[in-house]
């Protein structure tokens, strides 16, 4: 849909090619849109009495804007609910090639050109939404950021592509529905770019913002870069929003595969997740083990120093006190210096004594580090065990999707999005295997590290 403006019902006699589009081309001006449950129901104007609906009693059932506006918010409630709907059942980030998102973009694009005023130029009158578009940045600080983004996109040589590009970029910062609102509530200065009955200067503006508040539960993954936003032509596909019962239920088998395949991803991911955090703790008990180990060699390393230290004093008073015996026994003052000499001699035992306790509390610390040495290898064991069993559940949900991807091959054209999803999450898995592989690694040298620590603290004790 190309344009929202009512068109002449006389055919005109060019060619076939004309009047084959006039007649494919679904114009919003001559059909009513109604929602009954999930269908879409569309009604020529010229088939139905016009009565006023319950909601817009206020209006004027046969003014052909207000049915306009009518009609604009019910496709952007229909878009809206099934870009939710197929996102959260698809449960990934959504792309530019995402169809719904397409035709959320286009139904935004003709809510915003509905009822804007002709400015102008020298190369004739132009209609253009970036008008109001940049009015945010005035209102709100936060959207300055979006635009002076799109002011230095290259390859945007048009206000309508430039204002394509904010709408996105204001979509995957979850920042739509409120810049919407703000520029909504400064209607004295959106009359400068609209007619007084556009659907911005209604209550059916005020609806669609409010909707856009659904659209933050979305994560959107948009690149701009080489995507031609100028020559887009925004056409509502209306067959998006009407039902077919068997291809609706291939694709609730398919996308039951395929959730079946996310929770068992998700299963993988947080076996990964536990597993990473166990080895982070493994590699934070092995460093404090060295740091202790190296303390403890420090501190073993005092002691000896010391034994033989108290060693040589001890020998040296035994020479002293023999030669003061041999070279004093006749003097009456002899058995005072003995006596000193005992006394320090039993002073030096005693602190030899103390030392050799001190060791034995050394030997003590060194078993219990043992102990805890095998206690981490038998942790790595049953680590090693985990990510046997991982890789084999890594190995199924591959035969899974191969699988898929057979069944993928043999369905039509529609299952050509669900073949792009297992090929990403082919790419998650691998990148998954890489990881484990890692881990693998790491833990290959975390047991290196153990064997060492353990030779180490054997050579310590036969020291």
């Amino acid at each position: 849909m190309s344009d929202l403006t009512p068109q002449s019902e006389t055919p005109t006699p060019t060619t076939d090619k004309i009047t084959q589009a006039a007649r494919e081309t679904i114009y919003l001006c001559n059909f009513r849109v109604s929602v009954d449950g999930e269908w879409l129901c569309l009604r020529e104007l010229n088939d139905i009495s016009l009565t006023p609906d319950p909601e817009p009693a206020h209006e004027d059932p046969k003014d052909p804007i207000a049915i306009e506006r009518l009609n604009l918010m019910n496709m952007a409630k229909l878009s809206i609910k099934g870009l939710i709907e197929s996102a959260l059942n698809l449960g990934r980030t959504l792309d530019s090639d995402y169809a719904p998102l397409q035709q959320f973009f286009v139904v935004m694009e003709h809510c915003l050109k509905h009822g804007l005023k002709s400015k102008k130029t020298f190369l004739g009158q132009n209609k253009s939404f970036w008008g109001p578009l940049e009015l945010v940045e005035k209102l709100t600080p936060e959207a300055g950021e979006i635009t002076a983004s799109v002011k230095d996109l290259p390859g945007l040589r048009t206000p309508l592509g430039r204002g394509r590009a904010w709408l996105r970029l204001a979509l995957m910062q979850k920042k739509l529905s409120d810049y919407m609102k703000t520029i909504i509530n400064r209607k004295d200065l959106l009359s400068e770019f609209y007619e007084p009955n556009a659907l911005m200067m209604e209550e059916e503006g005020a609806v669609i913002a409010g909707l856009l508040v659904g659209l933050n539960v979305i994560d959107a993954n948009l690149c701009m870069k080489g995507e031609d936003l100028d020559s887009q032509v925004g056409v509502i596909d209306f067959s998006m929003y009407l039902k077919d019962g068997g291809h609706s239920s291939k694709s609730a088998e398919g996308d039951g595969q395929i959730t079946a395949i996310l929770d068992q991803k998700n299963y993988v991911e947080e076996l990964n997740r536990h597993l990473s955090a166990s080895v982070n703790n493994l590699q934070a008990k092995v460093d404090a083990l060295e740091k202790s180990n190296t303390k403890l060699t420090e501190e073993l390393a005092v002691a000896n120093n010391r034994i033989i230290t108290l060693q040589e004093d001890v020998e040296r008073v035994k020479e002293e006190s023999s030669y003061q015996l041999d070279s004093r026994k006749a003097s009456s003052a002899d058995g005072q210096v003995l006596g000193e000499t005992r006394k320090q001699l039993k002073e030096e035992t005693q602190l030899r004594l103390d030392v050799e306790r001190e060791l034995e509390v050394q030997i003590g610390m060194k078993q219990e580090m043992e102990l805890s040495m095998k206690m981490l290898e038998k942790d790595i064991c049953e680590k090693q065990d985990a990510l046997v069993e991982l890789r084999q559940q890594l190995e199924d949900l591959r035969a899974i999707n191969q699988q898929l991807s057979h069944k993928s091959q043999s369905a039509d054209a529609s299952s050509k999005q669900k073949s792009e999803a297992i090929a990403r999450l082919e790419e998650k898995i691998n990148q998954m295997s890489g990881t484990i592989k890692q881990l693998e690694n790491s833990d290959k040298g975390l047991v290196k590290q153990a064997r060492t620590l353990s030779a180490t603290a054997g050579k310590l004790l036969q020291q």
